[in-house]
């Protein structure tokens, strides 16, 4: 019989009930051909490879990482509670111990996430990966966490969640967002000014293909790890960097994404993007539970293959030679936060980091303002202060007391929570108290 080098828990949900529409590429047939590929192959008779059934997430669990406006029922169905559930039950295997490694092959996805959610957008309504490390927090103590996002879109949400945070690397290889959405994740995107180099984007032209996306792994993704020293290494693993997915423009083959892992070597990965659903997906994510599990992956090869599949242009080949030069500068050395009033990034502002956002919600059709406020702290990440309105709701709060907070930055958190509601002016308000395990929901 066969034997995982590495003991693998790999975690179900095609989530049956639901879909955006019946035709639409986010739909449960995402997974279900993944299934019956893994079964057909004989994955599950690898000594040391199991399947494994998902969790529910708890209301809690998400109000960790989201301010959900008005609450969390009205932004999340039962199916992403039980793709957040199967994020954190791949946690939990291998945080007790039970599993090496877990992939949770799970839907609906969720790096587009934000801090703040009115609604869905990019596919996403809660930040799966994001409720998934806050419940390890929670439950495990503070640890340094490396996310390495291989979906061909930017990770905005995941960006935006962990931007203050220093204990988080966040590392986006994707399309370059001039030419797909969401139109962000560009080198200048460091993070917030108490975590510079944290967040670290690397734009890739269409055509990329296996030889460029090694290329970024082997010259920067790597020598950056070593660096941060990650307690854990999580692979958001979406797939639609496959040169046959239907709505992106990359040319990454399963055998590149397989080398991918094997050299990233993700304690936890979860499924996030691609759709071509029988074409590829079948086909790479076999290739990622046998590079987890440390086993031979040379044969696994998608029908559809040819050597022009995974052609990359001269062009190609030596603008990505350039990128991978000056990108490790920005996490070693980046440069410092500008403060000033004409910050694209921010401003600091009497003791308060300041931006605003504009957002839009492209499933749902909201439009969002916002104000984010962190406090200027020596001693914590500060406390979190969001002001919202959209489409969909008047103005409303969060605030958000950190899970390492100290005395001032609670008690600020307080005299916000209490000063808003004696005033009014919102129609809803959530109050997260991470230290102490406090929430508020209030609405008028």
């Amino acid at each position: 019989m066969l034997k995982a080098d590495k003991s693998l828990g790999i975690i179900f949900f095609p989530a049956f009930d639901w879909a955006i529409s019946p035709t639409h590429p986010e739909r449960e047939e995402r997974l279900l051909y993944t299934q019956d590929q893994l079964r057909e192959e004989g994955i599950f008779d690898i000594e040391g490879i199991d399947e494994y059934k998902p969790s529910v997430a708890s209301v809690e669990d998400v109000e960790r990482v989201h301010f959900c406006f008005p609450d969390v029922p009205s932004v999340a169905t039962r199916s992403h509670m039980v793709s957040a559930g199967g994020a954190i039950r791949a946690a939990e295997l291998v945080m007790s111990g039970e599993k090496e490694r877990a992939f949770a092959m799970v839907r609906p996805p969720g790096h587009h996430a934000m801090k703040v959610v009115h609604g869905s957008r990019g596919f996403c309504n809660i930040n799966i990966e994001a409720v998934m490390l806050e419940h390890i927090r929670a439950r495990h103590g503070r640890k340094r966490v490396a996310i390495v996002d291989t979906d061909c879109h930017h990770g905005d949400g995941t960006q935006d969640v962990y931007w203050h945070d220093p204990d988080t690397l966040f590392i986006s290889m994707h399309q370059d967002g001039r030419t797909l959405y969401p139109g962000s994740g560009f080198p200048e995107e460091l993070g917030g000014p108490w975590a510079r180099g944290r967040n670290l984007n690397i734009p890739l032209p269409p055509g990329t293909s296996d030889e460029g996306f090694l290329a970024v792994m082997q010259r920067v993704v790597m020598p950056i790890l070593e660096d941060f020293g990650a307690d854990l290494v999580i692979n958001s693993a979406g797939q639609d960097n496959h040169f046959s997915d239907p709505i992106t423009n990359m040319n990454l083959s399963a055998q590149g994404y397989a080398r991918m892992n094997e050299m990233l070597a993700p304690d936890i990965a979860v499924l996030e993007g691609g759709y071509a659903i029988q074409g590829a997906l079948p086909y790479v994510n076999l290739g990622l539970c046998l590079a987890m599990s440390g086993m031979d992956y040379s044969g696994v090869r998608e029908p559809d293959f040819t050597p022009d599949s995974v052609h990359q242009e001269k062009r190609i080949t030596e603008y990505i030679d350039r990128l991978c030069d000056v990108m490790p500068e920005l996490y070693f050395n980046p440069p410092a936060f500008d403060g000033s009033e004409k910050a694209r990034e921010g401003v600091i502002s009497a003791g308060w980091f300041v931006r605003h956002k504009d957002i839009y919600y492209d499933v749902d059709n909201i439009s969002e303002a916002q104000t984010e406020m962190v406090r200027e702290c020596p001693d914590c990440r500060g406390t979190v202060r969001v002001e919202t309105r959209s489409t969909n709701n008047p103005l409303c709060l969060g605030v958000e007391v950190p899970a390492n907070a100290c005395d001032a930055c609670r008690d600020e958190g307080y005299r916000i929570l209490e000063e808003a509601q004696l005033k009014g002016g919102f129609r809803y308000i959530q109050f997260i108290n991470r230290r102490d395990d406090e929430v508020v929901r209030h609405g008028f």
